[in-house]
């Protein structure tokens, strides 16, 4: 045991603490309280800071007179995420003015440009609205409608292709983005596709649309979206016509052209774009079994227009390697015409062959290798070779064979007439009084007129 002082020690130690004072305890939680609450206040009080996004810009409403054709824009969107180019969208308001169905058409021509402009427009509404019926019917209407409108190209295939051999300012994206080169459809989902744009080219209307000449998915914002009236919508895309008179059925007006182009990039889907039945996958831009992409041509191989002083800037007349394939000469073509509307190349593999200056000769013209034409108002593009040297799988891709050239005939002499001053020549078919006739003179020879050269189509 402890002693008893060593135990009163102890006993001071192990004793009760002193009271904490009450004030003490409600200063501390009144602190506490500050410190949570009085952040609390400032965020819930201070100025809102709100980030805004830029506003897309939209052509400005103007309704073009009907004097003045109406400008095709290319299709290029505005920089907005999906939700809200739907919120955008949806504040478009519908026009509340009649929506008439266009009137049916059907297609007329031979079965090998028939043939061409069902697989165009298959390949148009398959790749802009998938394997969807309903929507496909919307979109075949608005390509017939682009064909019968003063503003776009009259052929099926060039609708569809418009704008497709410029990097910008194509019509429908995946003519100019590489989806036709990157997936195939299936071969039923192809076949419903070409259903479809057969109803289509036989007199089947698709009302909803009227006459719609512009579409667009409700998740996207072109910059020319304000400036028409949304006249209807088909699941996710939104249809639109021009507003005024070109939005009217009377504008509607124009006739076919009646032949379709053959176009290369179908060369993967269409036999009638190949020649080659039956291969739905038949390649025509290919090289060594891939397809060329004409955008991946280098700048250096690029051959430069014939009227280098600026005469003529869109013809092309050009010496190609006898080594290269020419599976690659039209993307080679379209590669070197570029963004030009009107485009004329011709290739000889033979250099003594290849002129100077056009038009070629008789001989140079049966000694072509390649040609490619391209009228982009007429809607046309084509590329021709020369069956005689290189083998195609369709005749439709074959030059025309030129005749050889007959020897000039040596002039036939005139025999010389003795000049006599006889005065000048009576009038012929004048009755005088006496009711005799004058003599009818002899017609002067009238000199031979140069014809000029047609311009190939």
């Amino acid at each position: 045991m402890l002693p008893l002082q060593d135990q009163r020690v102890q006993d001071q130690r192990v004793g009760p603490s002193p009271a904490v004072s009450p004030v003490l305890i409600a200063v501390v939680a009144l602190l506490a309280l500050l410190v949570i609450a009085v952040p609390a206040w400032l965020v819930a009080n201070s100025p809102r800071v709100v980030v805004h996004k830029r506003p897309p810009v939209m052509i400005s409403r103007r309704v073009v007179p009907q004097a003045e054709l109406p400008p095709v824009e290319p299709v290029q969107l505005q920089a907005v995420d999906p939700d809200d180019a739907r919120a955008i969208n949806a504040a478009v308001p519908f026009s509340t003015l009649p929506n008439p169905a266009a009137r049916p058409f059907r297609l007329p021509g031979a079965a090998d440009s028939r043939a061409r402009a069902i697989d165009c427009l298959a390949a148009g509404v398959y790749y802009e609205a998938g394997d969807d019926t309903v929507g496909q019917r919307a979109v075949a209407q608005v390509i017939i409608n682009r064909l019968r409108h003063p503003a776009f190209p009259k052929t099926v295939c060039g609708v569809v292709f418009q704008g497709s051999e410029r990097r910008t300012g194509c019509q429908f994206t995946f003519t100019c983005d590489g989806a036709i080169l990157r997936y195939t459809p299936t071969a039923a989902a192809w076949k419903r596709a070409r259903e479809v744009a057969e109803l289509a080219l036989n007199g089947s209307v698709y009302k909803a649309v009227g006459h719609a000449t512009h579409y667009h998915t409700d998740w996207v914002v072109p910059y020319w979206s304000a400036s028409l009236e949304k006249i209807s919508e088909v699941h996710t895309h939104l249809f639109f016509r021009w507003a005024g008179w070109w939005g009217t059925p009377p504008a509607f007006n124009r006739g076919y052209a009646g032949t379709e182009p053959n176009v290369p990039q179908m060369a993967r889907l269409s036999a009638a774009h190949t020649g080659d039945a039956g291969d739905l996958l038949a390649p025509e831009l290919t090289l060594d079994g891939a397809p060329v992409d004409p955008a991946a041509i280098p700048d250096e191989a690029v051959p430069a227009p014939l009227g280098t002083t600026g005469v003529d800037n869109n013809s092309f007349a050009v010496t190609l390697d006898k080594a290269m394939n020419p599976e690659a000469f039209a993307a080679l073509a379209i590669r070197t015409c570029g963004e030009r509307p009107f485009c004329k190349f011709m290739a000889w593999t033979d250099a003594k062959q290849t002129p100077k200056q056009l038009p070629p000769s008789p001989a140079q013209s049966a000694a072509m290798s390649f040609s490619y034409l391209r009228d982009q108002n007429m809607g046309f593009a084509k590329a021709l070779w020369n069956c005689q040297q290189f083998k195609r799988p369709s005749p439709v891709q074959c030059m025309r064979a030129q005749p050889p050239a007959a020897p000039a005939a040596a002039p036939t002499p005139t025999p010389a007439v003795e000049a006599k001053a006889i005065g000048p020549a009576p009038l012929a078919g004048i009755r005088k009084k006496g009711g005799g006739n004058d003599p009818v003179a002899p017609a002067a020879p009238v000199a031979d007129r140069p014809q000029p050269s047609p311009t190939p189509r």
